[in-house]
This record gives C-alpha cells, structure tokens and sequence, in this order.
C-alpha cells in the first residue's frame, strides 16, 4: 500500500514538473514569436509602445504613485496593526481572512489594481498571512479603482453615468461574492511551513483568549496599542520612513510602466500580424451560441491583453450594419474586462507577488470567475439599477 501511495505521489510530481516545463517552453516560444514581430512591424510596435508609454505617464503614475507611497507610509506607522485588530472580528468570519486583509480590501477598492497584490505581498513577507491567506485575498481585490471605472469606462467610453450604478456594483459585488467563495477553498500547504505570529487580538467570540493585562481594555484599545508596538518595532523617524517609501514606489512604477508599455506593443502587434483571427473566431460562436453580438468579440480579446483596450472596444462594440450592439451586451462585456483585468494586469501582480510562493494557476482562476459574477450580476441587477 505504501508503495502504490508513493508511485501515485512520483507520478504527481512527474505531472507537475512536466507541465512546469511546458509553460516555460511555451512562455519562451511566446517571447521569440514577439521579437521576431517587433523586426517585422517595427513601426506598429513603436507606435503601441508610444501610447503605452502615454497611458502610464498620464493616467496610471498620477493614479497609482500616491496610493503606492501612502500604502508604504501607513505599513511603516502600524496602521495596518490597527485595522486588524479592528476588523478582525468581520475578515475571518466572512473570508477565513485575518483582520490586516481588511486594510488592503479598503486600498485597493480605493486604489485599484495592482495595489492590492503590493500590500499582500507585504504582508505575506511580514508572515501576517499564510500563502492560502494570500492567494484568496489578491484573488478578491484585484479590482479596478473607482476613478477608472466612472470616468474613463463609464464618461471616457460610453460617454454616460447612468450606466455606474450597475457597473460599480456588479464589480464591486462581485469582488466581494468572489471572497465569500473563495472561503470554501482549502488551502494547500506550504513547501516550507512559515511560523506566523498569533494575531493581537482573537477571533470573533474568542475575547476570554486574550491576556490577563489586556481583559480590561476595548477592542479599540487594544488595536491603538498593537498599532504603537509595531510603530516602536518599526523604529524609523517619520522623514525616513517616506524618503524609502518614494523610492520603493518610484522602482514599482518603473515596473508597472514597463509592463505596461510591453503588452500595448505585444498586443498591436499580434492584432496586426492576424494570429490572434483564431481566438476571435472561437469567441463568435460562443456569443452566437449564447444569443449575443458577434461584433463583441473584439473587446474580449482586447481585454484579455490590456483592461483599457478592451473597455474601449466594448464601448463600441457594434454589429456588420454598425448598429451598436445592446446597452446591457455592451455593459456586460465591459463589466467581464473590468473583472479579468488583462494579462498586463496579471503580470503586473505576478511581479509584485513573485517572492512569496504566490502561484498564478488559482488567480486566473478566481478572475475567471470574478468575471463570470460580475456579468452575471449586470443582468441580475439592470431592472433595478440602471438608471436610464
């Protein structure tokens, strides 16, 4: 019996390390086919690199460059001791989350991608959260910020507010129907086991847990007082703790922006050099199949690539007469892009999250099905919300 159980775990790994070796076979098939593309379409790609560059300087450093430094300054001061004390009682409940999850959930709902995989991974590296822990909570806030969603999707593309009600909350929604799923999900073990510090206070119901020193003191109490221990742990004066925090952020940008501009001129070019003709194909027999627009699947396959493209495309996705496809077509194509986010947004959160044992197969998943929620829950919602 053993025996069989070994065989059937060196069977496993064989699988694993075979499938490892085709993504890296296949990731550097990719990069070749891209390189030779660029030599190619040497002005498509420059082009696609300039307006990358354009997208990042003029609407991601303004949008994300403060949050990044805020998110450093506060992480430094303790703030995030605060809020798991205090939200301790709410995260594990609902998202077999510990309390710090709620500081990142609150960013990153306000900031926007990538934000939240930066703060998970700084936890993660604090041994505040296990790997399980910190694959669930960038699954659920990988969302996109509010500015984006109302003013460049909702006035920017569709050039109309009444359609943010429905918008915001079915990716919002989602987001958070997304966690509650994601609660169910068993965590698999980590390939080396990190001893995690036992939370400041306890779980909601576990007060009588708590230290004799400390029965006396609120919940609010408490969490000020693991906000100052951690702040006298830090030990950084103030003009320090932002002096790193800006070139921490400033390096992240540079990031950002080069991964930004790399899939603009990957996407440009693979919709030039028609390789991407078969995907398009495969997507208009699903929407046909489903009863919907053909003329939309352009959005999915821009969005798969880069977030802003494919919401554009949504926008104007329209039928072979050039009728405009469906308000609520349109808006649920939108809402599945918003969802997914684009594989520029994936490898943005696969950089942040690369030093943490963090694996890519569940967040695709969970983007998938974040995706799905929020198309859902545009059709679901529309009667009540749209307010055209």
């Amino acid at each position: 019996m053993s025996d069989f159980i070994l065989s059937r775990k060196g069977s496993a790994g064989f699988v694993r390390r075979g499938l490892r070796l085709a993504a890296v076979t296949g990731a550097g098939a990719c990069v070749l086919l891209v390189g030779l593309l660029v030599l190619l379409m040497p002005g498509i790609a420059l082009e696609a690199s300039l307006k990358g560059l354009s997208v990042w300087w003029e609407v991601l450093f303004p949008a994300l460059f403060p949050f990044f430094v805020l998110s450093e300054v506060l992480l430094g001061f303790g703030i995030v001791h605060l809020a798991a004390a205090l939200l301790d009682p709410l995260m594990r409940p609902l998202f077999r989350i510990p309390g710090a999850g709620g500081f990142v959930l609150a960013l990153s709902f306000g900031a926007g991608y990538p934000i939240g995989a930066r703060l998970t991974s700084r936890l993660m590296e604090q041994n505040l959260l296990s790997r399980g822990e910190g694959e669930r909570l960038v699954a659920m806030t990988t969302t996109s910020d509010p500015i984006f969603l109302i003013g460049a999707v909702s006035l920017g593309f569709f050039g109309r507010l009444d359609i943010v009600p429905v918008l915001a909350a079915a990716h919002y929604g989602g987001a958070m129907l997304l966690g509650l799923l994601l609660r169910w999900r068993k965590d698999e073990p980590e390939p080396e086991e990190r001893a995690r510090p036992a939370p400041e206070t306890p779980a909601f119901g576990d007060e009588n847990r708590l230290p004799e020193s400390k029965l006396g003191l609120g919940r609010v109490k408490q969490a000020i007082l693991a906000m100052h221990e951690a702040r006298m742990a830090d030990g950084r004066p103030f003009g320090i703790v932002l002096n790193q925090a800006i070139k921490s952020s400033l390096a992240l940008m540079i990031v950002v922006g080069g991964l930004v501009v790399c899939f603009s001129a990957t996407l440009q070019l693979l919709l030039h050099s028609g390789l991407l003709l078969p995907l398009k194909h495969v997507i208009v027999l699903v929407l046909q199949t489903v009863g919907l627009e053909p003329g939309l699947a352009g959005a999915f396959v821009q969005g798969a690539f880069e977030v802003t493209l494919g919401n554009a495309a949504s926008a104007a996705g329209a039928g072979p007469d050039g009728v405009p496809a469906a308000l609520i077509d349109r808006v649920a194509v939108a809402s599945f892009v918003l969802a997914w986010a684009g594989l520029s947004v994936h490898a943005q959160v696969a950089g942040l999250m690369g030093r943490t044992g963090w694996r890519y197969g569940p967040f695709a998943r969970a983007r998938l099905l974040h995706a799905a929620i929020s198309v859902a829950l545009v059709y679901l919602l529309w009667p009540w919300l749209y307010a055209g």
